[in-house]
């Protein structure tokens, strides 16, 4: 019987998901949000259609073990080394000033310290799930801010181990020094398994399976390999969203990692659902109301503070202001690990029935709020530029000004992105007298461009606001040299639009992101990877001794046709 109640339960949920989720996507609300307000309809505190959640959030658990399962299939152990700068410095920072932040605050309001730094460790931790959820849908993982957001979710999830162990210290009851060594040790094994696993042995055996041709086995062996490994690392302590995450870096190190990407997506976006829905069970709308003025204080308190917090720490990395806005959008909410902390400390004292209640209310309020915050951020960025009073702060001339003084560009060369490449060509264009101007997000670099005499302005490429200000109807070329591939397609699109005969030229790093910057209406595509691959060739040939012509011959071959 019990078997059927939870058939029934999963019938529910995903008949009132589809039909919530297709009456607000006309609404253009976010699928997240959508389920959210599902899960808060058919809850125990809303029309009852569930009245037992456990059942719902063991769905939930494997959702978010999925999601992080696949974020480590994206990744590799290479690519997290070139993130432990963002993962370190970033997730030191932003987690150290969140929780100091709060805990000054408490202390303020008369709250015990103990509890005003495990306020601070629920607060520090954001949306793992929600975050990369909409940074995927975006296309985002790739840029500056995505990859600053991925830096500091990481270091937040490896944070939520210690922070549990900190709970009985934190309620005075204490647990023994042998205890914390043997919890410390477990984790370290079972990570230094994962890491020895993900070079020798799991690499073979999907070789293995492959070979078989049977792709419900290797179906079975990847989601064996995700579940499997989440299940030990919660035997040693690890919570069980990173030990999926340490399972997609194993199959990321072998190469069938795209493989068991494709098979792994009808589960994840299923399980993944059912996540956001078990959040949504946890509001209680009568409590919501009742205490809707604190709630909505401590809501905005926590949202303007988080974004100030990443913001200082992508200023103290001295990124680009795009990216501080970004970023701190992304990371303002409060995320789904924060009740796992919650959680942890029922029966200690640490947090009382009212405290609790209204922490979990704005945790969910606030990833509520963050699709909506994703689709406004890039907005709030065309907004800063507008601000010329934040501009004049900064020392930079806003783009919007670039027409303003009686200078009328014409035939003119507009650089997208004063980096190496935006700088050389400025430097070309100055020699041979052609007018240009160089538009950049990145004050440091503005104010080197002004610095060398060129003349720059701080604005967004992606704006078709900002390229009319910069005369790209009369202007030549539009050259764009920026590294972030989603904001290359956007600018190219809207200079599209706005000029249809102009000739576009885009630097991008990869071969693969060629089609769609062509697709989006750009005249030529120099990817960065061929040119290097031109340049080794051309040296070996030219120490080779070779004769001019047949260097050159092979060169344009490589050119003309990188796959071969």
């Amino acid at each position: 019987m019990d078997s059927f109640v939870y058939l029934r339960d999963l019938i529910i949920i995903l008949s009132i998901c589809v039909a919530v989720v297709a009456i607000l996507d006309k609404l253009k609300i976010p699928a997240i949000a959508a389920f959210i307000l599902a899960g808060m309809l058919i809850g125990p505190k809303g029309l009852g259609l569930i009245g037992d959640m456990k059942q719902v959030e063991v769905l939930a658990e494997v959702g978010v073990a999925l999601l992080l399962y696949s974020i480590g299939l994206e990744m590799s152990l290479d690519r997290i080394k070139r993130l432990s700068k963002l993962i370190l410095m970033g997730g030191v920072v932003q987690v150290g000033l969140s929780i100091a932040a709060v805990f000054l605050i408490a202390l303020s309001f008369n709250v015990p310290p103990n509890t005003a730094i495990f306020m601070g460790f629920i607060v520090a931790v954001s949306s793992t799930a929600i975050v990369l959820s909409g940074l995927e849908a975006r296309g985002e993982m790739e840029t500056s801010h995505g990859r600053l957001t991925l830096g500091i979710l990481l270091f937040q999830d490896l944070c939520v181990v210690p922070m549990m162990m900190a709970i009985p210290f934190l309620s005075g009851k204490g647990i023994s020094g042998l205890d914390i060594v043997i919890t410390v040790g477990k984790a370290a094994i079972v990570i230094t398994g994962v890491l020895f696993a993900s070079r020798l042995i799991v690499p073979r055996v999907l070789h293995q399976i492959a070979r078989t041709r049977q792709r419900n086995l290797f179906v079975m062996a990847v989601l064996l390999i995700c579940i499997g490994t989440a299940w030990l690392t919660t035997i040693a302590g690890v919570s069980l969203a990173l030990g999926a995450f340490l399972a997609g870096l194993v199959v990321a190190s072998s190469e069938y990692r795209h493989q068991a990407i494709t098979d792994l997506i009808p589960f994840k976006e299923v399980f993944l659902s059912i996540f956001f829905v078990s959040v949504g069970m946890l509001l209680i709308p009568h409590q919501l109301v009742s205490n809707i003025a604190p709630i909505i204080l401590l809501l905005i308190a926590v949202l303007a503070g988080k974004f100030i917090i990443v913001f200082l720490t992508a200023w103290i990395m001295r990124l680009p202001l795009k990216v501080m806005i970004l970023a701190g959008v992304s990371l303002a909410q409060i995320g789904e690990f924060s009740f796992l902390l919650i959680r942890s400390s029922r029966g200690t004292g640490l947090l009382d029935e009212r405290s609790t209640g209204n922490l979990i209310a704005v945790a969910i309020l606030s990833m509520l709020l963050t699709p909506f915050a994703l689709s406004l951020g890039p907005k709030i960025v065309a907004g800063v530029r507008r601000v010329r009073v934040a501009t004049r702060l900064l020392g930079v001339v806003p783009a919007c000004e670039a027409d303003e003084g009686g200078k009328k560009w014409q035939n003119h060369v507009i650089i997208g992105g004063y980096g190496f490449a935006g700088k050389e060509l400025a430097l070309v264009l100055r020699r041979v007298a052609i007018p240009y101007l160089t538009v950049d997000l990145n004050v440091d670099n503005i104010r080197r461009a002004v610095a060398n005499g060129d003349p720059a302005f701080f604005g967004d490429v992606t704006s078709p606001e900002i390229l009319k200000r910069l005369g790209i109807e009369r202007a030549r070329e539009f050259v764009l040299v920026i590294n972030d591939h989603v904001a290359s397609i956007q600018a190219v699109k809207a200079a599209r639009q706005i000029a249809p005969n102009i000739f576009i030229s885009v630097r991008t790093r990869y071969i693969l992101d060629v089609d769609p910057l062509m697709k989006a209406g750009a005249s030529e595509v120099i990817p960065a990877e061929v040119e290097a691959a031109v340049e080794v060739a051309a040296r070996v040939l030219d120490r080779s001794q070779l004769k001019n012509e047949k260097t050159e011959e092979v060169v344009e071959r490589i050119r003309e046709h990188p796959d071969h």
